[in-house]
């Protein structure tokens, strides 16, 4: 079974981070909302987010060091995070939020459908890594089974040379299990 995308919502204001889930309601997503940017850190230690939207004006940490905090994990570098501010469009604001990691800088008023369509691209990069993610440990745990099976057929064809009816057989034996895919 797949783990559904989350999406984490930071802001100060309880009714944004209402409207927020109001906004992404119907998206493939599981919104996970907290009230500052401490609680967004603990709650990146304990779950993964294809997206953070993230209120640049909060008290005691405010928007701009928390992305700073998330941007220097080594777990959490790489999660994409949306700045939303009520603050007026002050180009200095939005290049520090760019300049601490963020990818996208939105000003309230903002639309929502806009919002919406942002998400949904982050959470089917989300996707579509993990699936990725899949396929490759897939195809690592056949190369160590094609591994394992080449290592007995050398083996098997080494024994096979040495012209011995004891040793013929364990051969066989080798191949035979091999071919079942049950290895030695």
């Amino acid at each position: 079974m797949t783990q559904m995308a989350k999406a984490l919502l930071v802001d100060d204001r309880r009714e944004n981070l209402m409207a927020l889930e109001a906004i992404l309601q119907g998206l493939p997503v599981q919104s996970v909302a907290v009230e500052s940017g401490e609680a967004a850190l603990k709650q990146l230690l304990v779950d993964d987010f294809a997206v953070i939207l993230l209120d640049a004006q909060m008290p005691d940490m405010d928007g701009f060091e928390t992305a700073s905090h998330i941007k220097r994990r080594e777990r959490t570098r790489h999660v994409p995070i949306i700045f939303l501010t009520a603050a007026d469009r002050d180009a200095q604001l939005a290049l520090r939020g760019y300049a601490v990691g963020a990818v996208d800088y939105l000003t309230k008023p903002f639309d929502p459908w806009v919002l919406r369509a942002k998400v949904s691209v982050f959470v089917e990069l989300w996707v579509k890594t993990r699936q990725l993610a899949a396929q490759s440990d897939l195809v690592r745990e056949r190369d160590a089974q094609l591994r394992v099976l080449t290592d007995a057929v050398d083996e098997a064809t080494g024994m096979l040379r040495l012209d011995d009816p004891d040793t013929r057989d364990r051969a066989v034996q080798l191949l035979e299990q091999a071919r079942w895919g049950n290895t030695p």
